[in-house]
């Protein structure tokens, strides 16, 4: 037992500088990801990817299988395939004029901005987040075979809802020059808000489709195990209608964003994951299992997709209303 628990610690010291790097590297790049589509150029961040995943792949068939660097040889392929997409995607910056080499220390109130616009946004994302750490956790006190078909819908739904993340960029980038930039136009912007729902709801059609067969149709690709077989087909109705709604709702939360209606989105989120883990405390009381806690998710993703989808289309919306005080970013309050 000594001998095997040194070479597990062993093994996590030699994988604990290249994840750490890995990490810190994946991290940094979000930045200048953001930066390009904010300037509208979707090729950088693409070419850096296509180039990153081709180095990872390499990196990992050349260090794993020829040189026999195990595990560790995957973190260090990941490592530098993360540094050179971030390099290809600052250079891509600087192309478009933007010095992504300059370093300059924030000043009191330009770090006071920064905070206006990032709370909210770690309001939200931090209740997603703390959302489904609340899933994972009721569905572990409820037995092995059930936490096992739990962990393979959460990852298949994690999988196809990554899909919608796009809505939500397009939105981003192209929204704030529709809402508030110098060529506003309202109706151009309800019209591209429609167009990405419509394609959201398909997305949702088709990923939910394709999402709920495979689980339904080849369950022994995930386990061969009946009982854990038999939890995940329960599920499959909640999978699929909380799926269906998710890219929608990544569109309409991307137009909040883009219209920096911070407030109220960081408020909407807190209250309905406040909600939601009300809910899913109860159903999981009463006894209603593994279904309870995914009915429990289809709430909370419906629930996100009314709440956002009626502020945006109230008369005092940012996509109707005339008031231009909202954007500027000194009478901006964060939740």
């Amino acid at each position: 037992m000594a001998h095997a628990t040194q070479c597990l610690t062993c093994l996590a010291l030699e994988l604990l500088l290249p994840t750490l790097r890995s990490h810190w590297c994946s991290n940094a790049n979000v930045c200048p990801f953001w930066c390009s589509l904010g300037m509208k150029d979707s090729w950088g961040p693409l070419k850096a990817l296509a180039v990153a995943g081709a180095i990872n792949g390499i990196g990992d068939v050349v260090l794993c299988i020829f040189l026999d660097f195990g595990i560790a040889g995957a973190a260090w392929a990941t490592m530098v395939s993360q540094v050179v997409a971030g390099y290809m995607m600052i250079e891509a910056l600087n192309k478009k004029g933007y010095n992504g080499y300059a370093i300059s220390v924030p000043s009191p109130n330009e770090l006071q901005q920064i905070f206006m616009l990032a709370a909210p946004v770690f309001v939200t994302m931090m209740s997603k987040v703390a959302f489904y750490s609340l899933l994972v956790y009721f569905a572990t006190s409820m037995g092995m075979h059930t936490v096992a078909a739990h962990q393979v819908m959460i990852q298949m739904y994690c999988m196809c809802a990554v899909w919608g993340e796009p809505l939500s960029q397009t939105a981003q980038s192209f929204m704030p020059e529709l809402i508030y930039g110098v060529n506003r136009n309202l109706p151009r912007a309800r019209m591209l808000l429609k167009s990405l729902v419509i394609i959201g709801a398909l997305s949702g059609l088709i990923l939910g489709s394709i999402g709920t067969s495979v689980p339904w149709l080849f369950p022994k690709f995930f386990s061969p195990d009946a009982v854990v077989i038999q939890e995940m087909h329960k599920v499959l109705i909640p999978y699929f209608i909380a799926l269906f709604v998710t890219p929608s709702t990544h569109s309409l939360e991307g137009t909040l964003l883009a219209g920096r209606d911070l407030k109220f989105i960081s408020l909407s989120m807190s209250g309905i994951f406040t909600l939601g883990a009300l809910l899913l405390m109860f159903l999981s009381s009463r006894g209603f299992g593994l279904p309870g806690c995914w009915w429990a998710l289809t709430g909370f993703q419906w629930a996100r997709f009314s709440i956002a989808m009626r502020r945006l289309i109230s008369p005092d919306g940012i996509l109707y209303s005339d008031d231009l005080t909202r954007y500027q970013l000194g009478k901006l309050r964060t939740a």
